[in-house]
């Protein structure tokens, strides 16, 4: 059923159409739902439209009016909704923002203000092309925006559809341009219509605006589009940022990506909406000792050296090169090496006993990431042995180099968002969190800020982050609140003339911490066999660096090994596949003990793990002997403190 509208004249100098006095047909309303959230659908002037109304609507009634593909991101839209705003749209395909698309616009903005009793501001969103909509809508009605938000913005149609400059351009779109503005291509290469000419009257408003971009977009390049707007805008006395995107994959030559942070897209509107919250980002890290000294060394130039150390998190693709790529932008006068010290399946207590090999092998290090929160729980190690990991790592670094700077994060998985739900600090955050207040060192609680965000609303754990091994779009949310965190630490940037100053070293925690562990090669125990260049013969699933690789090899119950070794804690490094079997073992002659090698995961991988037999040993020389009660022992390596 079709109704003709015909707007009323009012007094409020915010309803358009009855100016205009065109009458528009509005098509009955049914009901359907976006993403969880209440739609309202029906069709406006034989365009089809929407409005998604939010679960409780905030006070004012404030809205997000979005141009073009509404599906393509709905991460911030779906933030907004969470905070109580409505979200409208009007489907305008092929019309480029022209002159009959603004008339639409002004008797839809009519309709849904009067309609659903919307505030009369609002902010606008548009997406690739939809940055012509809301430009030309906005130009002409600045006194109605509170703030722009653009996506891959189209800010000059000679860039695209174009393709006049470097862009790849578009001959279809560009000729149903030219037909939409009834210009032609002469006409349209002297146009004053498109948005970067059209900056002053927002300016005038001082209309704030957010673009996200990305460098690698090919048909609608920064260079051509958002670049030369935002010149325009600040020269005329505007605010904008623009914002390089660095999510991958990204795809259409670059011109869709997933989004880095959709959080701050929704923190600069609610920013710029009276009577709306921010959300807080800051209380997710604690900076105590702050990364003055790693400025110093950084921004120096010549070369520095930033090693990431962790489980599988660390070791794949994802936060890592991201900060790796973030620290390369920000000192460009300094050439990296950066170290990835992750190895899958490992917590606290192995990265303890291999820091001297996979942090410190080539030498001093100016920067150093650590997380074990996720295979620390997981792993199933107890509070005891996480602070004795974690400790051992931070610990010895220092020792080893006094002035080094680290960074301490806690990662996400289901568990710990269950216990922050019921209001519990997990055990392994706050046991690692008892060692970075103990040496000052800062942390990010990730785990608690990637619980919050979803439960705002911000995105969804099935649909966005995916897993405790975060999708790219995880990953990038990771490596953002990293990147908040060296804002504020190298907010005034620290004097680099001089020497660093090294970190205070108080007691520790616990006088049995791992922060004297190292690896013994296995040549050194002396018994069983060794295979220079192991492979499992049950074809099950391996890490790297725990294949081809010498492996210590006991299989024969009642075999016996001896290894000798000074310090306070022994134990082995194994790869624990299937066959995993139990050891049986003592110290120095003493009673007889069992382990057990074989793990939850152990009958689909052989699986790296590090089993501390005895942590709590006098100082001084001792000696451990194995045999085997069942099945394999494969060793790597053993560890000694």
């Amino acid at each position: 059923m079709l109704v003709t509208v015909s707007i009323p004249t009012v007094s409020r100098r915010g309803f358009l159409a009855a100016a205009m006095g065109a009458p528009f047909l509005v098509g009955q309303t049914t009901a359907s739902t976006w993403n969880g959230y209440e739609k309202r659908d029906f069709t406006f002037g034989g365009y089809a439209a929407n409005i998604v109304l939010p679960r409780i609507a905030a006070a004012g009634k404030p809205w997000f009016w979005r141009a073009r593909f509404p599906d393509y991101q709905p991460r911030p839209a779906l933030g907004l909704l969470s905070k109580g705003f409505h979200l409208a749209y009007l489907d305008l395909p092929n019309i480029f923002g022209n002159p009959k698309s603004v008339a639409a616009w002004e008797s839809f903005y009519d309709h849904v203000v009067l309609t659903y009793g919307l505030a009369r501001k609002m902010s606008l969103e548009g997406i690739s092309r939809g940055g012509l909509f809301v430009y030309n809508w906005a130009a002409k009605h600045p006194d109605l925006v509170y703030a722009v938000y653009c996506e891959s913005p189209v800010c000059d149609m000679k860039s695209w559809p174009g393709g006049k400059g470097k862009g790849l351009g578009s001959m279809k779109d560009w000729q149903e341009a030219l037909a939409a503005y009834n210009l032609t291509e002469e006409q349209m290469m002297h146009f004053s219509g498109n948005p970067i000419g059209e900056t002053a009257p927002l300016a005038a408003h001082r209309i704030p605006i957010l673009h996200v971009v990305s460098d690698r977009d090919e048909h609608a390049p920064p260079a051509e589009n958002s670049d030369v707007f935002a010149e325009r805008y600040r020269r005329a006395g505007g605010t904008i940022e623009v914002y390089r995107n660095t999510g991958m994959p990204d795809s259409l030559n670059g011109h869709h990506f997933p989004l880095d942070d959709p959080g701050h897209i929704v923190d600069f509107i609610l920013a710029n909406t009276p009577g709306m919250k921010v959300t807080a980002h800051a209380e997710y890290f604690q900076l105590r000792g702050g990364l003055r000294n790693a400025w110093r060394r950084i921004n120096a130039g010549g070369s520095a050296r930033v090693a990431f150390l962790g489980g599988s998190i660390t070791q794949m693709a994802g936060w890592r090169d991201l900060v790796s790529k973030q620290l390369t932008s920000r000192f460009p006068k300094t050439k990296f090496e950066f170290i990835n010290a992750g190895i899958s399946s490992t917590g606290s207590t192995p990265g303890a006993f291999r820091l001297l090999r996979d942090v410190f092998a080539k030498g001093p290090v100016d920067l150093l990431f650590t997380e074990a929160a996720v295979n620390d729980s997981t792993n199933g190690f107890a509070a005891r042995e996480q602070v004795r990991g974690m400790e051992g790592i931070v610990r010895h670094a220092r020792l080893l180099q006094p002035e080094l700077d680290l960074v301490m994060l806690h990662f996400v998985d289901p568990e710990k968002m269950q216990e922050l739900r019921a209001g519990k600090r997990p055990e392994v955050i706050a046991s690692h969190e008892r060692v970075a207040e103990w040496y000052g060192v800062p942390s990010i609680d990730l785990a608690r800020e990637i619980t919050e965000r979803i439960d705002a609303g911000e995105f969804t754990w099935d649909g966005d982050f995916k897993s405790l091994h975060p999708s790219p779009f995880g990953m990038s949310v990771y490596a953002r609140s990293i990147e908040r965190l060296f804002d504020t630490a190298w907010k005034q940037p620290p004097m680099i003339e001089g020497a660093v100053e090294p970190h205070a070293l108080p007691v520790p925690l616990d006088e049995h911490s791992y922060f004297r562990g190292r690896l013994v090669e296995i040549g050194e125990v002396k018994g069983w066999r060794i295979d220079p260049d192991w492979t499992p013969a049950d074809k099950v699933a391996t890490r790297a660096g725990f294949v081809h690789v010498p492996m210590l090899i006991g299989e024969t119950a009642g075999e016996e090994c001896r290894f000798a070794f000074d310090g306070t804690a022994v134990g082995t490094f194994v790869a624990a596949g299937p066959d995993a079997g139990v050891v049986e073992f003592r110290l120095d002659g003493g009673e007889w003990r069992t382990q057990n090698l074989f793990t939850n995961w152990s009958k689909t991988l052989h699986l790296p793990w590090a089993y501390v037999l005895d942590g709590d040993l006098r100082a001084g020389r001792h000696e451990l002997t194995m045999r085997m009660a069942s099945g394999t022992a494969r060793i790597t390596a053993m560890l000694a403190n």
